[in-house]
């Protein structure tokens, strides 16, 4: 399952990092809740990845910083910079595609 992160611990966690992987959710959200499973399925398939979740409710700051405007967003980081940025439901493969 994705780390949960805050603001505090972002630029540690995320931008140090070669690949991660960012799900940018919220607990009342109908279609985050379905690309959760998936998103653990990329996860378990792709041990090289690091994959985090930001609750836009908790973290609203981490959502403006990275013009999150609706969710689910994806965004993928490698090496600290943002690579591809997912909006709603979002294909596995077009995903798994964009982590390597």
């Amino acid at each position: 399952m994705p780390k949960k992160i805050s603001t505090s611990e972002f630029d540690a966690e995320v931008l140090n990092k070669d690949v991660a992987l960012v799900d940018f959710y919220a607990d009342w959200c109908g279609p985050c809740k379905s690309m959760k499973p998936i998103i653990e399925e990329i996860e378990n398939e792709n041990p090289n990845a690091n994959f985090y979740m930001v609750n836009i409710d908790d973290d609203m700051d981490l959502a403006k910083k990275f013009k999150v405007m609706s969710i689910p967003t994806i965004i993928i980081f490698k090496n600290g910079q943002e690579a591809k940025k997912f909006i709603g439901l979002t294909d596995k493969n077009e995903i798994v595609d964009n982590l390597k």
